[in-house]
């Protein structure tokens, strides 16, 4: 199950993920962690194999994995993950549907047009896409300028001192335990994992994280979601 988990998701942030949900654990009864994780997905044992000084020998035992299976997670573990994460670029979902809204207050809808086979992405402003005439001061937003710069706002946010205290005192419902340290911890792995992400992943991310954006002439502000930021945290933590 997990192997093939693993092979559905090629990405190891979301199989945890599912994990958790459906409360699978270790051999120890623990959750899975990304250690615990790889080192499964690494274990011959599944495939009839023993291993000695780095080389692997038949086993006693039978296989309990199909050797296809087997090939092709290690084809996806040796792939590395950004480059996993860019085969679904083209396939990228409108990071912020449902949570940009222009200064009228009305949610801008993704649009797109492709032109001498370019493919260009907007957030439209809703009297725009009914051809209303407007004086409306955002009519349509490049969609990969909007995103990246709503992430990057994101990402700094996330380092502020009362972001991280707000999502501690939500994860602390969760995770009684969790120590303000440790939820800071957790939220500066989104960096270095972002761009492993496959876009689903990452618009998961960003409406856990995110209630609105509001844009204007002056520029975007966001709303955060501290209880989706508390269980983004348990998220990875488990990544770790």
């Amino acid at each position: 199950r997990i192997f093939s988990l693993f092979a559905e998701t090629r990405s190891g942030f979301a199989t945890l993920r599912q994990l958790a949900a459906e409360g699978v654990r270790s051999k120890s009864g623990r959750p899975f962690d990304k250690g615990s994780l790889y080192r499964l997905l690494h274990n011959r044992i599944s495939i009839g194999e023993v291993t000695h000084k780095g080389q692997a020998y038949p086993g006693a035992h039978p296989a309990i994995l199909p050797r296809a299976l087997w090939d092709e997670v290690q084809a996806i573990i040796n792939t590395p993950a950004a480059s996993r994460a860019n085969q679904n670029r083209r396939q990228s979902p409108a990071l912020l549907r449902g949570l940009i809204f222009g200064p009228d207050g009305r949610a801008m809808s993704p649009s797109q047009t492709r032109r001498r086979g370019k493919l260009y992405r907007y957030y439209v402003a809703q009297a725009v896409m009914k051809g209303a005439r407007s004086d409306c001061p955002v009519r349509r937003l490049p969609a990969g300028e909007i995103e990246s710069a709503v992430v990057a706002q994101l990402r700094a946010l996330l380092r502020q001192p009362e972001v991280v205290v707000g999502t501690w005192r939500a994860a602390r419902a969760e995770a009684p335990e969790i120590t303000e340290v440790e939820t800071l911890a957790a939220l500066e792995r989104l960096d270095p994992l972002w761009e492993e992400l496959f876009p689903a992943e990452q618009a998961r991310i960003v409406r856990l994280s995110v209630e609105r954006v509001d844009v204007s002439p002056a520029g975007a502000a966001i709303r955060l979601r501290l209880e989706g930021l508390a269980s983004l945290v348990q998220d990875l933590r488990r990544a770790a």
